[in-house]
């Protein structure tokens, strides 16, 4: 077997990203430079969670595993693509929308729920993104799930200012049963080939609780 195609599913990460509410936006500025110092290097000041990013437990869970106590097979795996396209703003993607997947939710799957939000990314209309209702987390999850991905902030409602207290059910159900959510990933209508092998390894940031990763989406062939 060979790499036939590599699908990059991940935002950079610069003043362009598009924070959650509430969060500091990515700053780049240089550190080094060529004339002066002979080299290029550059300091970065950003959240945890910018741009497309894995979440822990330790995230949403007082006594839960930090990012690097998690198994890194969780980040990487074969990936069930669910369409919840052509969804209204802010509506809930339920147990029976994934029920046409439903025989293919087994330990070591990687669940990645395609909105087509990505679309909207950089934009107000992207915050009122649809989400992964209780019923739907719960489903994965029993079925031995526990790696979820999304094109969208957030597995749960995203609000428009700040970070008050809400409904956090897919957040607490996934990360309850050990698992990592990966959010902000985009390009996914590329996923297009049968049995797509998906990557998204963190950086080990002592913070523990979520970090930038590099989503990619492999697809392989027949030597």
């Amino acid at each position: 077997m060979r790499v036939h195609r590599v699908v990059d599913l991940s935002r950079p990460v610069g003043p362009a990203t598009q924070p959650y509410p509430g969060d500091p936006a990515p700053a780049l500025a240089p550190s080094s430079t060529l004339d002066g110092d002979g080299y290029r290097s550059t300091e970065v000041r950003m959240g945890s969670h910018s741009g497309t990013h894995a979440d822990a437990p330790y995230h949403f869970l007082p006594d839960g595993a930090r990012l690097d106590e998690l198994p890194l097979e969780l980040f990487t795996g074969p990936a069930v693509v669910v369409d919840a396209t052509g969804r209204p703003d802010r509506s809930p993607v339920t147990a029976a929308d994934l029920a046409p997947w439903r025989d293919r939710f087994r330990p070591g799957a990687v669940v990645l729920v395609r909105t087509g939000w990505a679309a909207y990314y950089g934009t107000g209309r992207y915050f009122d993104h649809p989400y992964l209702a209780g019923d739907a987390a719960r489903l994965l999850v029993d079925s031995g799930v526990r790696t979820v991905g999304v094109d969208t902030l957030s597995p749960d409602p995203t609000p428009h200012g700040g970070h008050p207290a809400g409904d956090w059910a897919a957040h607490t159900t996934v990360l309850g049963a050990g698992g990592t959510i990966i959010e902000n990933l985009c390009r996914l209508e590329l996923l297009d080939f049968p049995d797509p092998w998906f990557s998204a390894f963190p950086l080990r940031l002592d913070s523990g609780d979520g970090a930038p990763v590099r989503a990619v989406a492999l697809h392989w062939a027949a030597d």
